[in-house]
């Protein structure tokens, strides 16, 4: 294993993700984050496992070439992901009752945004790359990092929410939190339809 490949790679990806341009992966994990606090920390590791094994299978068929990516469409659609979760947020908060949604089904759609999503990071990946044909080393770290970087920007949600939640009643901070996240999504969608 080559190692100066295997962290520039690793760097890459976590570059890829942890940074404002990248501001639809960072909107819909705040998104997926923004009902819960520190202390709900597992129910978060789970979500964003399901997530991860969702864009890991995507990303690593998509660059090896087994599966074709369109990429319009993945762009497209990422941004959906966010609308929905940020709906799905304020869908089962908004509600007097207060009764939510199981959280398997949470995990389900995670797992299947996750696939939308690992496809659009298969996108920059294959850039980089260009005609290597068997980059296992270099996608293996490309991926630890986008997962290093996604644990970071959760865990700083999390600390945001918790802190936020002494200052605003809960569902008043998950209903503004999934309204922005809502607002950034139908602003990349408009500036997708509008090029």
């Amino acid at each position: 294993m080559n190692a100066s490949t295997f962290s520039a790679y690793l760097q890459v990806g976590f570059h890829h993700i942890f940074n404002l341009q990248a501001y639809d992966h960072l909107a819909f994990l705040v998104a997926l984050a923004a009902p819960f606090i520190w202390r709900n920390w597992r129910n978060v590791v789970l979500l964003a496992t399901a997530f991860t094994i969702g864009h890991s299978v995507t990303l690593a068929l998509a660059v090896l070439q087994i599966i074709p990516v369109n990429e319009s469409l993945i762009e497209t659609l990422i941004p959906v992901t966010i609308l929905f979760t940020s709906l799905f947020n304020i869908y089962q908060y908004a509600r007097p009752e207060q009764k939510t949604v199981g959280f398997g089904l949470q995990n389900l759609l995670a797992a299947g945004f996750g696939l939308i999503h690992g496809m659009g990071f298969s996108n920059y990946l294959r850039s980089l790359l260009g005609k290597e044909s068997k980059p296992v080393l270099e996608l293996f770290a490309f991926n630890v990092g986008i997962e290093i970087g996604q644990v970071l920007i959760v865990l700083l949600a999390l600390l945001l929410n918790t802190f936020a939640v002494r200052l605003l009643p809960r569902k008043t901070w998950i209903m503004v939190v999934s309204g922005v996240t809502a607002l950034v999504s139908i602003y990349i969608l408009f500036g997708i339809f509008a090029s």
